[in-house]
Formats: C-alpha cells, sequence, structure tokens
C-alpha cells in the first residue's frame, strides 16, 4: 500500500504495488475439462481448488496502490482499476478527456504539463498517501518522439479523485536550453522525467524513481510533507542507462525478508514486437549501488553511443531477467484449446508485499502470443530464492488455498513444461520443452542436468554448467483448469527458468487425446498448401497418407485440377502413434477446380434474394452470402446492393486463390461518413489483407497491399466523390498498381511488389473491414468486377462509361 506507516517496519513495505496473500497450494482433482484427456498430478497430497474466476482490465503501465480493503491500480491514459482479490478487475476511468471522473477537466487541469510535452495523453500515473492522509497523484506527458516530458503531482482527499493539480516538478527534452541542474540539455545524460514511482524506505523516508530511455533512472529525495523533490537536486541521482538506452518503468520496492531495495526495470520496447521483458537489481540502500546477479553495478549499464540509437546489445547481458516472451506451448491432444499459455511484452510493473504475511505480487501489463497489441493486466506471486532474489511463479495469481507441506522427490518425479527466459531482448517467443525429471535427481531430455530438493520446497537445478536456485509451489494452470506443480528459479547470471509439471498418462490416452483433437480445419474447400502436423502431446508422432497424392499429396502440398476437370476428392489419413499405441483419423478432402479466369466474379445484384445471396454472374459461380444487404433501385431496369453503414456486407467465397495479377471494378454511391469504411477488404488474417477505402484518415480514397506488417499503397489525391455514381478500379501488374476514378488514373506506383496469391486470402468481403473497429460502408455497389489479370487502362475506360 503505498501511504504513510507509523511502524518503521511497515512504512518500508508499501513502496508500491498489488495483490494480496496467495499460498502454496496443493494440486486438485477436479473433473477433466471438454476434450481434455484424463490425468492424475503426481503429487502426495490433494485439496480441490474451485476454479478461479478472473475479470480482466486493460490498464498500462499499472501502478498499485491499497486503500482501504481495495486495490487500485494507475496507469497510462488516465486509465484506473480497481480490484478486492487482485482477480476481479473493474474500470473506473479510462481517457484523457473531461469527463473522466478521476481528473475532471484533465485538459484544463493539467493545461500546463500537455502544452509543454505537445501532447493530448498522459503517460505511467502513481499515487501513494502521504502522512496528511491525502493521495498523491504524480502525472507525466510525453511528446512521444522526443524526451520533451513535464512530470507534475496532483492531489485529492479520496482515492477515486478528484486530483487538483499542485504543479510540475521537473521538465525535460529543453534542446539547447537550460535543464533542472543548470547545464543544457542533453537526453544522453539527462532523464526523460517520466515513469515516476514514489516510495518511502524502510526509515519513512520519502524518494521518487523515475526515467524512461534517454539519460537513464534517476532518484530523488522527497519532502513527505509537501510531495515535492527537496530543492536543489536538479534530476537527482542517476542509477542506471544512458545514451538512449531502452530501459525504463523503475519500481522501487523493499523487502524486510532480506533487507534489501528491489529496482524493477522494464528493457526494450512496449510493442508486441519490441521485446519488452522485466528485470531487477538491488542495492542495501534506495540510491544504490544497485548490483544485478553476477556483482554489476548498474551505473555502469547504458547503451554504446558508437552504435546506433536504441542499441540493445550493450544492455541485454545485465540485470536479472525475471520474465519475457514466453508460451506454454500446447500440442495437439493436452488439455484446453488454442496454442497455450504465455505472453508477449510482459513489462512496466509494479510491485507489493503484504504486511501481514510477507508475500510478495508482480503486476504488470502483457500482450500475448497471436494478439497484436491487446494487452491486460497480470498478477503474479514472487518467492526469495535462497540468494534473496526474487522468483516469480510462472502462472497469475488464482488465490489458491494455501499448502505449505514439504514435497518428496516422488512428488516432484514427471515430466515438466521447461521455459529459459534467457537475458536477450528479442521478439521472439521462447516456447516451451519437455524435460522429465526422474526421483533420484536427474533431468533429461532437449535439457539435462540434475536436481535437489531443500527446504521449504526449494530447489537447485544444474544445467549446462549453470546452478539455479528457486522453488516449487503449486499453481493454477488454465488450459488443464487444474492445479499444477510448478518451479521457478534464477541463475547466478540472472537467468530465469520456469516449469510446469505434466499430468502422467498412458500412451495409448495419449494416442486418443491427440486423435480427438486433430483437426486441419475446414476441408470442404481447400484451396492452399495445408500444414500437417508430425506431432502431438507428449512426442506423439502423426504420418500421414493421401488416396489422391497428384491432387494433395502426404506433406500438404494442393494441385488444384484445370479449369474445367472438376473438383479432386481426397482421403487424407493420419496416422497416431506413441510407443506401441496406435490409431487413426481421416479426413475428406475437396480440392477445387482452378477457376474459369480471366473473369473472376461478377456481381450484379440483379437476384431477387440478395438478402441472403449475392450471385455470380460469372463462369465460377462463386456466390456470396449477404447479411443485411438490400435492393436498391438504380432505375427501372436495374437494381444494386445498398449498404446500411451499420451491419450490411456480403462475404465471397474462394475468389482470390490463383490471382497474381488482378483487377478491381465496380460502380459505387459512397454517402459518406467515417473514415476506413470499406468498399472491399479481401485477405487471411490481420497479417496479409488488400482492402479499398472511400475516405482513409485524411479523407483520401486508398488502395492498401498489406503483408507481414509491410503497406504497399495507392493514394488518390482528391476524395472520393459522395451521394453519386463513381466508377472506382484497382489493377494490379507486376510491380505496378494503378487506382483509377471514373476511368481516370488518380494513383500509380512501381513498388507494388506484393501480389494479391500471397495473400492466401480466407476471407473475402463486400462492404466490411476485418478491423472491428472500422466503420462498415455506406451506400450502394453495382456491377463488381473481379479478374485475375489487370485490365487495360482503355478496358477500364469502357467499364466506366457503361454506367449503372
Amino acid at each position: 500500500m503505498k501511504r504513510y506507516w507509523v511502524s518503521v517496519l511497515h512504512i518500508s513495505l508499501l513502496s508500491t504495488a498489488l495483490l494480496t496473500a496467495t499460498a502454496l497450494a496443493p494440486v486438485s482433482v477436479l473433473a477433466d475439462s471438454s476434450g481434455a484427456a484424463s490425468f492424475n498430478p503426481q503429487v502426495s497430497t490433494s485439496i480441490e481448488n474451485a476454479a478461479p474466476a478472473f475479470r480482466n482490465v486493460s490498464v498500462h503501465d499499472p501502478s498499485v496502490i491499497k486503500a482501504g480493503d481495495t486495490f487500485y491500480i494507475f496507469g497510462s491514459h488516465l486509465q484506473v482499476a480497481k480490484s478486492k482479490d487482485l482477480m476481479n478487475w473493474d474500470s473506473l476511468a479510462s481517457g484523457v478527456t473531461d469527463d473522466n471522473p478521476v481528473v475532471p477537466n484533465v485538459t484544463k487541469e493539467f493545461a500546463e504539463a500537455l502544452k509543454w510535452a505537445q501532447t493530448d495523453t498522459l503517460w505511467a500515473a502513481d499515487v501513494i498517501q502521504l502522512a496528511d492522509g491525502k493521495f498523491y497523484m504524480y502525472y507525466n506527458a510525453c511528446k512521444g518522439d522526443s524526451p520533451r516530458s513535464a512530470l507534475g503531482v496532483a492531489v485529492a482527499d479520496n482515492i477515486e479523485g478528484p486530483y487538483k493539480d499542485k504543479g510540475i516538478l521537473l521538465k525535460s527534452g529543453m534542446w539547447d536550453e537550460i535543464s533542472e541542474d543548470g547545464t543544457i540539455y542533453d537526453a544522453t545524460i539527462h532523464p526523460n522525467v517520466v515513469d515516476p514511482d514514489v516510495f518511502f524506505d524502510k526509515n519513512g523516508k520519502l524518494w521518487m524513481v523515475y526515467g524512461s530511455y534517454s539519460g537513464g533512472i534517476f532518484i530523488l529525495e522527497m519532502d513527505e510533507t509537501t510531495g515535492k523533490p527537496l530543492p536543489n537536486q536538479g534530476y537527482g541521482k542517476k542509477l542506471t542507462g544512458g545514451n538512449h538506452s531502452r530501459i525504463e518503468a523503475p519500481y522501487m520496492l523493499y523487502s524486510p525478508e532480506t533487507d534489501y531495495y528491489y529496482l524493477y526495470l522494464s528493457y526494450g520496447g512496449l510493442g508486441a514486437d519490441g521485446g519488452y521483458n522485466i528485470r531487477v537489481a538491488r542495492s542495501k540502500t534506495p540510491d544504490g549501488p544497485f548490483l544485478d546477479a553476477e556483482g554489476n553495478d548498474m551505473i555502469n549499464v547504458k547503451a554504446d553511443k558508437d552504435k546506433p540509437l536504441f542499441d540493445d546489445r550493450s544492455i541485454e547481458p545485465f540485470g536479472v531477467k525475471l520474465l519475457g516472451n514466453f508460451l506454454f506451448q500446447r500440442q495437439i491432444g493436452d488439455p484446453g484449446t488454442g496454442q497455450g499459455t504465455g505472453y508477449v511484452s510482459p513489462g512496466h510493473n509494479s510491485a507489493y508485499v503484504d504486511a501481514e504475511t510477507g508475500k510478495q505480487f508482480l503486476i504488470f501489463h502483457t500482450r500475448f502470443p497471436g494478439r497484436g497489441e491487446e494487452h491486460e493486466v497480470r498478477v503474479h506471486e514472487m518467492h526469495m530464492n535462497a540468494e534473496g532474489w526474487p522468483v516469480v511463479s510462472p502462472y497469475r495469481y488464482a488465490a489458491l488455498e494455501e499448502d505449505t507441506a514439504q514435497l518428496t522427490n516422488q512428488d516432484i518425479e514427471g515430466q515438466y513444461n521447461w521455459i529459459n527466459h534467457g537475458k536477450e531482448i528479442t521478439a521472439e517467443i521462447k516456447s516451451s520443452q519437455t524435460v522429465q525429471f526422474t526421483a533420484d535427481g536427474h533431468i533429461s531430455g532437449p535439457v539435462t542436468g540434475t536436481w535437489r530438493l531443500e527446504a521449504d520446497n526449494q530447489v537447485q537445478i544444474t544445467s549446462n554448467n549453470a546452478v539455479y536456485k528457486g522453488v516449487f509451489t503449486h499453481e493454477w494452470e488454465p488450459d488443464s483448469q487444474k492445479t499444477v506443480l510448478t518451479f521457478s528459479a534464477l541463475s547466478s547470471s540472472g537467468v530465469a527458468i520456469w516449469g510446469s509439471q505434466m499430468a502422467a498418462i498412458k500412451d495409448q490416452d495419449v494416442v486418443n487425446a491427440v486423435k480427438k483433437d486433430l483437426s486441419i480445419g475446414d476441408t470442404s474447400s481447400v484451396f492452399f498448401n495445408l500444414s500437417l502436423p508430425t506431432k502431438g502431446a507428449r512426442d506423439a508422432e502423426i504420418t500421414w497418407k493421401s488416396s489422391n497424392a497428384s491432387a494433395l499429396s502426404a506433406t500438404g502440398v494442393v494441385n488444384r485440377p484445370r479449369a474445367g476437370k472438376g473438383d479432386a476428392k481426397v482421403a487424407l489419413t493420419a496416422t497416431i502413434r506413441k510407443g506401441s499405441a496406435v490409431s487413426s483419423k481421416t479426413f475428406n478432402v475437396t480440392i477445387p477446380q482452378q477457376a474459369v479466369s480471366p473473369l473472376l466474379g461478377e456481381y450484379t445484384f440483379e437476384q431477387k434474394k440478395l438478402a441472403k445471396i449475392a450471385q455470380d454472374f460469372s463462369k465460377n459461380e462463386y456466390h456470396g452470402q449477404a447479411f443485411n444487404v438490400t435492393s436498391s433501385a438504380v432505375n427501372s431496369k436495374n437494381q444494386a446492393a445498398a449498404f446500411n453503414g451499420t451491419d450490411s456486407y456480403i462475404q465471397l467465397p474462394g475468389i482470390m486463390t490463383d490471382t497474381k495479377d488482378f483487377t478491381f471494378s465496380a460502380w459505387v454511391n459512397w454517402s459518406g461518413g467515417g473514415a476506413w469504411q470499406r468498399i472491399f477488404d479481401f485477405g487471411n488474417g490481420l497479417n496479409r489483407h488488400m482492402f479499398l477505402t472511400p475516405a482513409q484518415h485524411t479523407g483520401a480514397l486508398q488502395f492498401t497491399i498489406h503483408d507481414q506488417g509491410r503497406d504497399q499503397s495507392l493514394i488518390a489525391a482528391e476524395p472520393l466523390p459522395s451521394n453519386q455514381w463513381v466508377h472506382v478500379a484497382v489493377t494490379l501488374q507486376g510491380d505496378t498498381g494503378t487506382l483509377y476514378v471514373n476511368g481516370k488514373s488518380v494513383a500509380s506506383s512501381t513498388e507494388m511488389t506484393f501480389n494479391p496469391k500471397d495473400l492466401q486470402v480466407t476471407e473475402a468481403y463486400l462492404g466490411k473491414s476485418r478491423y472491428t473497429a472500422d466503420p462498415f460502408y455506406k451506400g450502394n455497389m453495382d456491377n463488381v468486377k473481379i479478374y485475375d489479370k489487370a485490365l487495360t487502362s482503355a478496358e477500364i475506360q469502357r467499364q466506366a462509361k457503361e454506367k449503372p
């Protein structure tokens, strides 16, 4: 809890955080989840635990304070949430807008900081309660593309506000001007004044640690009566970083158990591709020196000034890395669904020590494998290892019933999913490996070594000449929906390893579970090569056999029959083996014949049942499914499709499967409205797609083809006319793309190197974006034509003269 305590000991516990007590809980015996194989964990004691309930919340950069019996987290963009149990969160506020209840009229209240930072948002906030009983919010605003920032404080009588500004405390980014320490501002040595954490040391003295990238992490002595820095300190004392090294989000927590101050830091970039990870160093005093597990003084950790900006290789060997990108990978036949449990770019943490139990917790935001930039708050318990370093439990806090019984070697024996977090700053996800712990203390499999159980369920693991010290605990495993035995340990070089025990299961049960779970997706129309799995749960082997290898090989290669030859029917059989256990599963696959070229699809919307079917009048008969689309009379002889802008769209099947060159041609009567509507959007997920929007963010007509994070676009200089019939067309031929309006080229590029076939289109929409935040198209369409060649400009002009 961030508040003032009379007790000297308790003062030290409050530096920041989130979470109440958890406990060592024994493995539970619960009903199997749907589709999961039955298993019984190899643990001597067993207490049933009801499945925990979680209610997630998205608060970026969460900083914790406890007020009464409630935990609050304050984050960036004036996001605030609260929880009674650290598992079920309720959002209280979000957005730097004048209707935010935490800081009403925030644009006026914090106007000075927003103006200085040249921004309309706020970064990571931190709140503490001082001796006067009031709550002090340390807010900060940053320009974003530079360290031009302002850090201030606001005060409220109630934890939930309203907060009133008490002024700016620090500024940064004043290029070529005098900075807070009286010298000319230099971003390589001076801080970016963001990411504050204000805390009491064990003697009741108030401090603030802060900083991000730029010149590093700094600490200031604070006045506990005013909540402001003591005078004549400038930026304070530097603790680590510099030369724009990607080190940020400092958070200080004192542990009475070890009598150390732990400085938590986030390395890398916060995006899904940034390699964000949580590290820690420690000191006997709050202002350092802070050392890592190898004894390196963190004051010397900074980027190499002679290398490119944000050089990560200079800093990644230093600091104890607690966790980064990881995935407890779910194999076919394992309990649960999806790819498993894991995080991407976890970071900007706070931490908490429960004053009564001494238990420690880590709270942070994280992204997730395959979910892009979506992020949520997570809370994990921490334990001290034999060397006095915190180790983080592998799974989120679930408030399991406590069990402090000493484990035995027989309890620990079994297979484990093993994660090694390494020391890298990388976007790579560390996937689990399966290793075997034997009762006589050996480890085999992809990782080899020895292990030794010690008092209080501490463990020492030796592998590849590294010694790891940590602890065994019981955690709630979300895929199996059961309590499992886990370990978390750190090496003397600051590398974290995690393990999660797997249930003992017979070979035949493994084979049965793999067979039940095995799928290759929709086999009714397979246009693209299949990725056929060769491995299942517990290293079960999967082999394949095809009844028609010329159409679909046993390795998943698809060769579509030529147009006119008819669709190919294939029986694709998987044989699953584990030891002497064996079973098979057959999939009936249809490989459609190649499309009749060059007109792939033609949609004139003349049929009477448009509300359900968008008929294809080409020879391919790629009829589309219409959702809430109605017929609109263009004249007495012609009908068009009317899209309501709310939920109208048409989904087309198999339309873009063999196309390298391409033409989309249509008549549109756009009603105007929000940016990023779609005339069409063809693609496969969010990584591969192409679209035509009548108006992007600047109001211009735009075509974009997107492949694996890269865009190639054609953008018109003029907006698309609205409330009138307009002919639009896009052609791709080789590396040349052209965008037409009413038969006239309005944008062209010779750098359109992506082609539609590489998109492997599985979703083809008229009137709808694949991004849920984008509005639906509002207006009419007619005479939509799609080709697997690029029409000439003369052909486009002729179509533009054939008005609907």
